[in-house]
């Protein structure tokens, strides 16, 4: 088979690996039909997630068919769509016992970062009876795929950590395929604001379009929200970008008992002042998902109340992956949010 392999820092390759096989009686062999990418792959690349191995086929965002299943599965069978999520779930350990799938400690973050991922022909899903959903047949790939990753994480760890509500003035800070993701699984709770706070235009128009009530630059995102909440802050913001200074922002932007929920993967420090934060009663948060939000985010878009091809801004054939990873890391030029690869 052919798959996306990271080399090292800075070097991918679309090339020949062996088929990967059953290795647990958990798991299962699914036939890749559609993936995308994500900014968590181009951190890897860029050797921002050290224990990612040389030589990984990346990509956590997959769907397909089951080809084959080990013998204690019995949630899937051959022949079957399904979504693998981004995250592996053993079901047992401390973490997944208390539905902290994203912390499993046999698996979590596992696919395209500790073991080979989904950017390719085929992949092997480790505790499949926990780590995938079937796919009703009313439901196109497209419309499922981002269920895998930045729906859930969206929805997860920045709507329901943030603890949304209705009437609440919500910021997100990064319009990025997961910020927007955020936006548009923010609205199924009826905020009355909705600020996105970005650097590049394209994005904030898009931000709008998909429901955003407020579309600002970091410049003018004190003014803004000062102006809709009497001065007193925003009730929750959202930090969807992975760099300091939106951390930094989304602390300056929330009110006193308010909440901040942190969504970026970071790679370098970012300053938490206390000296600001310390008397004002605030809750943040951080994680990445469990997806196990994933069933009834599904029956939201079978609904037609959520709708995340509204993200896809280039499809391409799994065989040029390469060229995919090009156009996304060079977003401010080509405007791309969520590249959708297809067998």
């Amino acid at each position: 088979m052919k798959g996306l392999v990271y080399n090292e820092p800075g070097s991918i390759t679309w090339t020949d690996r062996p088929d990967p096989k059953i290795q647990s009686d958990t798991d299962i062999i699914m036939r890749v039909t559609t993936t995308t990418i994500c900014g968590s792959d181009t951190h890897i690349i860029k050797g921002g997630v050290p224990d990612t191995p040389h030589g990984t086929i990346l990509g956590h965002e997959g769907v397909g068919v089951v080809e084959e299943v080990g013998s204690a599965v019995r949630s899937v069978k051959p022949g079957d769509r399904i979504l693998a999520t981004c995250v592996t779930a053993c079901g047992f350990c401390r973490f997944c016992t208390s539905q902290q799938y994203g912390q499993c400690l046999n698996g979590g973050w596992a696919l395209g970062h500790l073991i080979d991922g989904v950017q390719a022909d085929f992949a092997r899903i480790p505790f499949a009876q926990n780590s995938t959903y079937k796919i009703p047949d009313a439901l196109s790939d497209e419309q499922v795929v981002f269920l895998t990753d930045i729906l859930a994480t969206g929805y997860e760890v920045g709507v329901l950590m943030g603890q949304v509500a209705p009437g609440d003035t919500i910021v997100i800070v990064g319009a990025g395929p997961v910020g927007l993701a955020t936006v548009l699984t923010a609205k199924l709770f009826s905020p009355t604001n909705i600020i996105v706070v970005d650097l590049v235009e394209s994005r904030l128009k898009k931000a709008l379009e998909l429901g955003a009530t407020h579309a600002v630059t970091p410049d003018k995102a004190h003014d803004i929200v000062n102006t809709l909440t009497d001065g007193l802050g925003a009730d929750v913001t959202i930090e969807a970008a992975g760099f300091p200074a939106p951390f930094e922002l989304a602390c300056d932007l929330v009110r006193s008992g308010g909440r901040i929920a942190n969504i970026g993967v970071h790679e370098e420090p970012a300053t938490l002042h206390l000296e600001k934060l310390w008397a004002k009663q605030v809750t943040i948060t951080t994680g990445i998902p469990s997806a196990l939000s994933v069933p009834q985010l599904m029956k939201a878009i079978e609904s037609g109340t959520l709708d995340g091809t509204t993200m896809i801004s280039h499809r391409m054939p799994l065989s040029e992956t390469v060229e995919g990873y090009n156009i996304f890391k060079n977003a401010a030029t080509t405007n791309a949010l969520k590249v959708v690869l297809t067998a």
